[in-house]
């Protein structure tokens, strides 16, 4: 058990047979208990390829930190030992259709109606009920069901899928989040809980939603409530140039930022305009001002242009390759890598995991032993934890009796505050009239933008000015009262700002401080500014989204938001494996800090191992084999993706086209393949292949989503309504599908310092006349009903 362990009295039975490995990987990294059951001889998944000397990496990374045993499912015996287990569980985590719980004969399911206690994770592609609960799937399917694949690549022409891993990684975590929902839960009422949890609404919710954040600069380019049913047309938000040695990115936001460029450019007249200061100018005349920084940073060289860049304050970055990222002595310094153990010769430069709690990184330990190698037991007796149900026996929700200073902004910020908002939790959004949230900005003439509206939903709006001595002063007040406090501010804003993490203990020992930034808060790349375009530059997930029929230097990343959402769960994960460790009276509050390049090169862990392997000079073994590939369909800019993974789906595409085999050449093979699909529906495509078990699908656009047959079925979005909003907007209503924990509430998003007046009176119990004097002074501000 790991020292410090924040989860030291979870007991996690891991029974997935591959899907779910990656869900139980995070919660052994903040000290849960994890028995990974497998057939005698070992997982099939302990030979999946990717592989170095002989050992499959996948399975090396999604089970570390946990302990195996064997169990037989033909063994009457082992088959109770099962239950046995089971029954003195916390969580089960099963994965598959069918999963490894039903070799036992039984399902977690079952399990859940057997063991009131018990918190019972089924982890299925698209869930077990719907239209689609027969179909399979992979990373690709997922982008193109999800409308990811749809807002990536050019703006004609084949769409590029974003890189594999990142999909698979996003559902881990949200499955990860619910079921620690879950267990909170159960440490509240005492009752367990089944989710029936779908990968691919988790894809949907948590990588690029249709329906959620988006970043800055997209906020500001479109009223509410308008969703693109074209291809990308923003992919010179934050453009790209080439330049001596490489490339960097830019990622002009601010004016601040815009007129640091425009000095490094000399100031010419063409850009000297006013009206240049707003991102939607900048962007309209993006061809003539591109050519002229692309004039300026062609003789340089990327070390010496991000120098430069952040000397002048614009945000810039240098756009790595993965090896490149990790080869880099940052990730070193602050111990965000390891070497992983594969053989006990071979070892490979890997990530650590993402989570930092109390200054140490909360990840890998140690490899997933050989099969067989530990019992099937549990090591020692459950630490006794009461439940403390509702004084008045209702069912509330998770989080409710829980209040959070919410200072977080923008879109990891802003998720985090809502996972918790929407679960129950008191959620006090803080907003300075000096320095707005970037969600809150819009086109003249619309009063809130659509991001804002799904963003802090269910949240109060304080309008608070921490740098005025009486504005802090009430801050200070309400962390004596709260039990966390979020943010996602460069790193030192919030000590400058009075309340760093020691100054939060001191008024309040409880608290829980969680917060994101680019590169975290330590190490050469802390002080960089940073967003989720600059992140993914410099940890080389830019260099992974492209195509192989890109012209050099072209990437396809500039319309994704990841890895913004994810870490806004991961900050959350984190977050409530704190809050759970001081509600078992093992500790205090704690200080959470996660990094969102951290976050991002542990999304792709295998691809990052690979690439360190082989810059070692270690083989890597892929499966040659696969291949995932968009093919041309009937209709005007429609696609489909097919996903051939054996020998099986290469058989049965070849006899749906007509031919004896498939091409072995990749290129060959999708154009023989794209001859037939060009004419077909892309929707007919996708259900004839998964009918004979190939994985495919059709290519949804964002509107297309919430129509989604499955979706529809599952109940995924409610139409939510906002004053302000002309007409519904679809909305999640919970991180998966409970069955006992009820669905979130959607009361409207508020304006800036709505719920001022009421924060200061129920909260703080100042008088009218004292609200009054302080509104005066400029500590608070408030909305103006009339």
């Amino acid at each position: 058990m790991a020292e410090g362990a924040l989860l030291a009295s979870l007991r996690v039975l891991d029974l997935s047979l591959g899907d779910g490995d990656a869900v139980g990987r995070i919660l052994a990294d903040l000290g849960a208990d994890v028995l990974k059951i497998e057939p005698p001889g070992g997982a099939p998944a302990r030979h999946a390829p990717p592989s170095v000397a002989g050992v499959s990496v996948g399975f090396t990374v999604n089970n570390a930190n946990k302990r195996c045993a064997e169990l037989d499912p033909d063994d009457p015996g082992d088959r109770t030992r099962l239950l046995e287990l089971a029954a003195t569980a916390d969580i089960v985590i099963d994965a598959g259709t069918p999963g490894g719980a039903a070799l036992f004969g039984t399902s977690v399911r079952h399990l859940a109606a057997t063991f009131s206690h018990l918190v019972a994770l089924s982890v299925t592609d698209f869930g077990t009920e719907g239209p689609y609960a027969a179909w399979r799937a992979t990373d690709a399917v997922f982008y193109a069901m999800s409308s990811a694949l749809s807002r990536t690549g050019p703006t004609s022409g084949r769409p590029v899928l974003p890189p594999s891993g990142v999909a698979s990684s996003t559902a881990a975590v949200q499955a990860a989040w619910a079921v620690l929902v879950a267990y909170y839960d159960r440490l509240r009422c005492g009752k367990g809980e089944f989710i029936d949890f779908s990968r691919f609404e988790a894809v949907v919710q948590a990588l690029d939603p249709p329906f959620g954040s988006e970043g800055q600069a997209a906020v500001g380019l479109k009223p509410p409530g308008q969703l693109w049913r074209g291809r990308p047309r923003n992919q010179q938000i934050y453009p790209i140039f080439a330049c001596r040695d490489g490339h960097v990115r830019i990622c002009l936001l601010s004016a601040r930022q815009w007129r640091g460029m425009f000095a490094w450019l000399g100031e010419p007249a063409e850009f000297a305009g006013p009206e240049f200061d707003t991102i939607a100018a900048r962007y309209a005349a993006s061809d003539a001002l591109n050519t002229a920084i692309a004039a300026l940073f062609a003789p340089g060289s990327m070390a010496d242009l991000v120098a430069q860049g952040q000397a002048r304050g614009v945000p810039i970055a240098a756009v790595r390759t993965p090896a490149e990222a990790l080869a880099d002595n940052h990730f070193r310094e602050v111990g965000a890598l390891t070497d992983m153990s594969l053989t006990p010769d071979v070892a490979v430069t890997a990530p650590v995991g993402p989570f930092v709690v109390d200054g140490l990184h909360r990840g890998y330990r140690q490899p997933p032993p050989a099969p067989g190698t530990d019992v099937a037991g549990w090591p020692a007796e459950p630490s006794a934890v009461p439940s403390q149900p509702p004084r008045d026996g209702s069912s509330s929700r998770p989080f409710a009796g829980l209040r959070i200073l919410d200072l977080g902004v923008i879109v990891a910020g802003g998720e985090l505050g809502r996972l918790f908002a929407d679960l129950g939790a008191e959620v006090i959004k803080i907003e300075s009239p000096a320095y707005p949230d970037g969600l809150r900005q819009t086109p003249p003439g619309q009063p809130m933008s659509r991001s804002w509206a799904l963003t802090h939903r269910n949240e109060y709006s304080l309008g608070l000015d921490l740098r005025h001595p009486a504005g802090a002063e009430l801050f200070g007040r309400l962390v004596e009262g709260a039990d966390a406090v979020f943010a996602n501010f460069k790193p030192g804003t919030l000590s400058s700002l009075g309340f760093g993490y020691d100054t939060l203990r001191a008024l309040n020992p409880g608290i829980v401080l969680a917060e994101s930034s680019a590169f975290g808060d330590r190490g050469p790349w802390s002080a960089q500014m940073g967003y989720g375009p600059l992140v993914r530059a410099s940890t080389g997930v830019t260099r992974l989204w492209t195509s192989p029929d890109a012209e050099p230097g072209t990437f396809y990343d500039a319309t994704t938001i990841f890895p913004d959402h994810v870490v806004g769960r991961l900050t959350a994960i984190a977050a409530l494996s704190v809050l759970i460790r001081r509600r078992c009276g093992r500790g205090p509050g704690g200080h959470v800090h996660i990094s969102q390049a951290e976050a991002a090169i542990n999304q792709l862990a295998e691809v990052y191992i690979g690439e360190a392997a082989k810059a070692a000079g270690l083989p890597v073994v892929t499966d040659e084999d696969a291949v995932d590939a968009v093919f041309p369909c009937a209709g005007d800019d429609e696609w489909c993706v097919i996903s051939l993974r054996s020998a099986s789906h290469r058989a049965t595409v070849a006899e749906l086209i007509g031919r004896a085999g498939l091409p072995e050449d990749r290129g060959e093979l999708i154009s023989a393949v794209s001859r037939w699909t060009s004419g077909q529906d892309k929707a007919a495509v996708a259900e004839y292949l998964q009918q004979h078990g190939v994985p495919a699908a059709p290519m949804n656009r964002a509107v297309d989503v919430a129509q989604d047959p499955q979706v529809s079925f599952r109940r995924l979005f409610t139409d939510m309504t906002h004053p302000l909003m002309d007409r519904p907007i679809p909305a999640e209503t919970g991180p998966a599908p409970f069955t006992r924990i009820p669905r979130a509430e959607l009361r409207p998003a508020p304006m800036a310092g709505e719920h001022t007046v009421q924060v200061c009176r129920q909260v703080l119990g100042l008088s009218t006349e004292r609200i009054d004097a302080l509104i005066t002074d400029g500590a608070l501000f408030a909305h103006d009903n009339s």
